[in-house]
């Protein structure tokens, strides 16, 4: 019998959910320390159609966390490097890049409509709520990574709806964003620990390998789980 890259995950899963799985489509908007490890997580899942989202190149800053990010691929796109990526994990898998940035002007580009499941994984206040706001109009399930820099503890990660969250200075904008709107039960990945304070000229957010990746597993498990409970 020829072997096959989702043997095991047949095994554990069964054939069913696996055919479910292929016949699901995920966009995730940012490939970054989580959203990179989301989409390769998703990848080698099975996810039949991914949606990849983002603007940037890669810097070599980003080699300590993002799976992307390689000496030899610093200054490439992000959506470029991991259309590139996923073909090489299951070249099956319909990939659709977009090396834009998500505002007012532009969502209407990503055909957001056509997908199942939306991952917010951006660090932009105005954008996370533009696509929690566009999520809810379409009735599309949506999970949004809240705060992960200035971390060091991955076991302090927790899933839940966005009015349930705290210790996080970006899920307290968030929630009041969305308040002003009257959006209410999101779904978000945020994390209790408290994040770290820096009294020197420091600018931007520091991070280490191992905590954007958690974030980035924990959100693709919670939606293959969603995706086979779906009808």
């Amino acid at each position: 019998m020829m072997k096959s890259i989702y043997d095991r995950t047949e095994k554990l899963i069964g054939s069913e959910n696996l055919v479910k799985l292929k016949n699901s489509s995920v966009i995730v908007f940012g490939l970054g320390g989580v959203g990179g490890h989301v989409v390769e997580a998703l990848a080698r899942t099975g996810i039949g159609r991914l949606g990849i989202v983002d603007y940037d190149t890669i810097d070599i800053t980003n080699v300590n966390r993002q799976t992307i990010a390689l000496r030899s691929t610093v200054g490439k796109y992000k959506a470029d490097a991991f259309e590139d990526r996923i073909a090489d994990i299951n070249g099956h898998i319909r990939v659709s890049a977009f090396k834009e940035k998500l505002t007012a002007e532009s969502i209407g580009s990503f055909t957001i409509e056509e997908y199942d499941y939306i991952v917010d994984a951006v660090d932009d206040t105005a954008a996370k709520v533009l696509l929690i706001e566009k999520a809810k109009a379409l009735n599309t399930p949506i999970i949004s990574s809240m705060g992960t820099g200035n971390r060091t503890d991955p076991s302090k990660f927790r899933i839940s709806e966005i009015e349930k969250t705290h210790s996080c200075p970006l899920a307290k904008k968030i929630r009041k964003e969305l308040a002003k709107k009257g959006i209410k039960e999101v779904k978000v990945l945020f994390s209790v620990e408290l994040p770290d304070k820096f009294d020197d000229n420091f600018k931007g957010t520091a991070s280490i390998a191992f905590v954007p990746a958690v974030a980035g597993l924990l959100i693709a498990g919670e939606v293959v789980r969603d995706l086979l409970k779906g009808d």
